[in-house]
């Protein structure tokens, strides 16, 4: 599940040197690394709480009227009582105004209706075991959250739609709103004839009353799941029927969003493919639909029916900057984690968050190359990193909040993403994913809580990580090391220096981890895995030479904040030869190396050769920081790349001149570019060197229809820089 504030922090970590982050060569003040400006600790201890019942069954009939924004109901619930002499049930419903309740004999039973709470008085005692069916009835209208009726606009349809995470199901139906209670669930909706309504579930029917101007579809869940995960959506879609072997697979999205639809969603089926064999659970749910929705910023994942924000639909054009298959993909993970196993209480979100936001990684990596899958697991990082950073660090398992959604952060979703990619370095691939797959078998359609998973690691491997589990999930922070090397030739020994220069007076641990030195010279590489679990640790290596490369965290494993002073020799080599990580990084090293003309040439040559976007990108910006004045010929030569974000950093340094005879290269970069973030930041670059004269120009452009409205916000920013002056 994603919300818009955890996107744009991911997009923005995306594009963030590391440098900003602290994570430069310069040493590291520990005493600023958490910058608490968020008490969370002052928030209340929550714990999951108990109840007297277990409902088994939601068989929810609705009828809603569209123009008025009203809804009638009735809920028939069955349960089960949890205790002997079980009179009172208490379920939520929420703006929702309950007419009646009724026991299954037709007897009309006593509630009491406030707070947000239903209190039903039973026709008798029931003792343990015993099940226990009555129907609620009851309407709503419009209400702020959960269920949301749009009336047509330039952008989408007349339409309902629903999002009822996390405790907002009870805001369109009354039931008991948490998620260690499963159920299985029916729908039964009516709405104004022409409109298609999907729902959880297999569809069981649909009809249509020419007559009355109606039609009801009954959909049916037959596996156990939370109310969370409940949805709804009502309106003229246009349905794209795909399909994952015998599983239906379709896309729910406005008419005139159909064409792009086809090439957006056309890999749902291999995503679903991937996951079943990767997790060894196949796909368990009657069908997979997705529909779009102007109420969800990103995606909102609902059993079988995954609910997408309606900016997942865009041109072809806009691919390059605005792709959403890590979205798709998330969501299609939480069929597993969160939807099979689904958390006991809010406190362990990561079983949801961070298992699903992994798995995006995990279906980037295979789909796009370990290169795009590393960049985007530092992105990842990065994200975490300024939350931890910026405004507060937790254990990933948190006990303290508001509101549920105050969990929901980029502690839960990146770090614990980072987390089980350090979980998989401990036990190798074949561990971790027998165990991954033995948590899903064990536990499915049950609820779990991170003792499940800890207990689940030991039995599928053998290991104990509780150590690991203590200090990862259960303590706030990550590690920060200061790392040096030193040659002695007299001896031929390199010496290694690793220190963890964490401020630990906030509960962040002294590290036990393992990494990998990779230590390189002119006969190979050589990988040394180190154990460190002190605050300072030495190690000294025999070699026949100076190595070219002494790399910490070879294969980029570890969370980590760290500096690393490097020679300049070692720079180069490592800026050229080295994963896309440690080329990026380098590179931002060598911005430090002013007025060196060697580097400057060398930063020309890997912008333009380098094989990797992303190290072409850190290239140029450190070309840029080192010789701002100097290099606008091999700027505008960059804007040949193929990349649209190494255009982007190329039109940005240019841009940073001020130099007006750079006006008639941004207007035709804006006429030529298909990227619409070079697009839009070309329109920056006129805002920097243009004119009153270039105003008609910008209010043109500020017209243009773009994805989020880049374009729109790119030239109205030129304009205002431009009046400024």
């Amino acid at each position: 599940m994603k919300r818009n504030h955890l996107m744009k922090t991911i997009r923005q970590a995306l594009r963030t040197p590391l440098i900003v982050l602290g994570i430069a060569a310069s040493p590291l003040s520990s005493g600023a690394l958490f910058a608490q400006q968020v008490d969370i600790y002052e928030r209340p201890f929550q714990i999951e709480p108990s109840h007297d019942f277990d409902v088994q069954h939601y068989k929810v009939t609705l009828a809603f009227d569209l123009e008025a924004k009203t809804f009638q109901g009735e809920n028939q619930i069955t349960v089960l009582a949890l205790r002997d002499g079980w009179k009172k049930c208490q379920l939520h419903a929420l703006d929702l105004k309950v007419s009646s309740v009724l026991d299954s004999d037709g007897n009309v039973l006593t509630f009491r209706q406030a707070d947000g709470l239903l209190d039903i008085e039973l026709a008798k005692a029931y003792d343990f075991g015993d099940k226990v069916e009555f129907t609620v009835a009851y309407q709503g209208s419009d209400p702020p959250r959960g269920l949301y009726f749009d009336e047509e606009a330039a952008d989408h349809p007349q339409m309902v739609s629903t999002d009822s995470f996390p405790n907002n199901a009870r805001r369109w139906i009354p039931c008991y709103d948490y998620p260690h209670d499963k159920v299985t669930q029916e729908m039964i909706v009516t709405a104004p004839i022409g409109n298609k309504i999907l729902s959880n579930g297999r569809l069981v029917s649909s009809r249509d009353n020419e007559g009355a101007g109606i039609t009801t579809w009954h959909w049916l869940q037959e596996e156990s799941h939370a109310t969370y995960l409940f949805m709804l959506a009502i309106g003229p879609f246009t349905v794209i029927e795909d399909a994952y072997g015998e599983i239906p697979v379709n896309y729910w999205v406005y008419p005139d969003a159909a064409e792009d639809a086809q090439w957006i969603f056309k890999k749902t089926p291999d995503m679903l493919d991937f996951y079943s064999e990767l997790f060894d659970f196949p796909y368990p749910w009657a069908k997979y639909d997705q529909v779009t929705t102007p109420h969800v910023g990103g995606g909102a994942e609902a059993t079988s029916a995954t609910v997408l924000g309606q900016n997942v639909i865009h041109d072809l054009r806009a691919e390059q900057d605005f792709s959403w298959e890590w979205i798709i993909a998330h969501e299609v993970a939480h069929h597993w984690w969160g939807d099979v196993i689904t958390l006991r209480e809010w406190s362990h979100t990561w079983l949801h968050e961070s298992f699903a936001t992994y798995s995006d990684y995990l279906y980037t990596d295979h789909e796009r190359g370990s290169e795009e899958g590393a960049w985007d697991l530092k992105g990842k990082k990065e994200a975490y990193l300024q939350e931890a950073l910026n405004r507060y660090a937790r254990p990933i398992v948190f006990h303290r909040y508001e509101q549920p959604v105050d969990n929901f952060d980029s502690h839960t979703y990146p770090k614990g993403a980072a987390v089980l990619h350090m979980l998989r370095f401990v036990l190798g691939d074949d561990a971790f994913f027998a165990a991954l797959s033995q948590f899903l078998n064990t536990h499915a359609f049950q609820v779990v809580d991170t003792h499940d998973f800890m207990n689940t690691v030991k039995d599928a491997t053998g290991q104990n990580l509780d150590w690991f589990f203590e200090q990862f999930l259960f303590k706030p922070g990550h590690p920060v090391f200061d790392v040096s090397s030193s040659w002695d030739p007299d001896q031929g020994s390199l010496h290694l220096r690793i220190a963890q220069v964490q401020d630990t007076s906030t509960g962040v641990p002294i590290y036990r981890i393992p990494v990998d030195i990779a230590l390189v010279t002119k006969d190979g590489k050589q990988v040394e895995r180190i154990w460190l679990d002190q605050q300072e640790h030495d190690f000294h290596y025999q070699l026949q030479e100076r190595p070219l490369l002494v790399r910490f965290d070879e294969g980029n494993h570890l969370l980590k904040q760290w500096s690393y002073k490097k020679e300049l020799a070692e720079l180069l080599y490592q800026a050229q030869y080295d994963d896309v990580i440690g080329r990026a990084w380098a590179m931002r090293e060598l911005a430090s190396q002013r007025g060196n003309a060697k580097v400057v040439s060398f930063l020309i040559e890997r912008s333009l050769h380098d094989s990797f976007w992303a190290v072409r990108r850190a290239a140029v910006e450190a070309l840029h920081s080192l010789d701002p004045d100097h290099q606008d010929e091999h700027f505008i030569a960059l804007l040949a790349d193929a990349n649209s974000k190494v255009r982007v950093a190329a039109l940005g340094a240019l841009a940073s001149s001020k130099d007006s005879k750079h006006l008639a290269l941004f207007r035709s970069r804006f006429e030529q570019d298909d990227s619409y973030l070079a697009q839009a930041e070309a329109l920056r670059g006129i805002g920097k060197v243009g004119s009153q004269d270039d105003l008609d120009f910008l209010k043109a452009a500020a017209a243009m229809p773009s994805p989020h409205g880049v374009l729109q916000q790119a030239a109205n920013q030129a304009i205002r820089e431009i009046g400024t002056r």
